[in-house]
């Protein structure tokens, strides 16, 4: 991915700043950051940062184990908060940055804010900075990554 971004030096730049930025100063947990990142990249069709984040979320985010395995299988998220996140960062992705009044209404309700709301606008950035180039160049899915590989 890296390898193609650095052909604009731009998009390499403004990706890494807005991805420091964001895991550094976004307020949300790590397992958060990882759902909010998962939910753009599922939104967004890309299967090599969807499986980057999911093998972030199992070995390194603390995502619990039955929150990744619905995201990754589209189903109900067992937990509420988290669950208001993913949807509030799908929905966010899905509208063009329009989401419904009852899926922000549900993410202030789960404690997030509207510097939450923020944050999620600068992940949804960053990713469709990745999400976007993978998708041009159609990036593989690194051995690193292979076990988490969308089927």
């Amino acid at each position: 991915m890296y390898a193609n971004m650095v052909n604009v030096p731009g998009v390499l730049s403004t990706y890494l700043h807005g991805y420091a930025a964001f895991r550094q100063n976004s307020g949300l947990t790590p397992a958060e950051q990882e759902v909010v990142f998962l939910a753009i990249s599922q939104q967004n069709g890309c299967n090599y940062c969807t499986a980057a984040h999911s093998m972030l979320a199992d070995k390194l985010s603390g995502v619990p184990a039955p929150v990744l395995a619905a995201i990754r299988c589209g189903q109900p998220i067992p937990d509420a908060k988290l669950a208001a996140l993913y949807g509030y960062a799908q929905e966010l992705v899905k509208t063009s940055g329009k989401p419904g009044q009852a899926v922000a209404d549900a993410f202030l309700a789960a404690g997030y804010t509207e510097t939450t709301a923020l944050q999620v606008i600068l992940a949804s950035a960053v990713k469709t900075l990745s999400n976007y180039s993978n998708h041009l160049f159609q990036t593989e899915v690194d051995d690193r990554f292979a076990a988490y590989k969308v089927a």
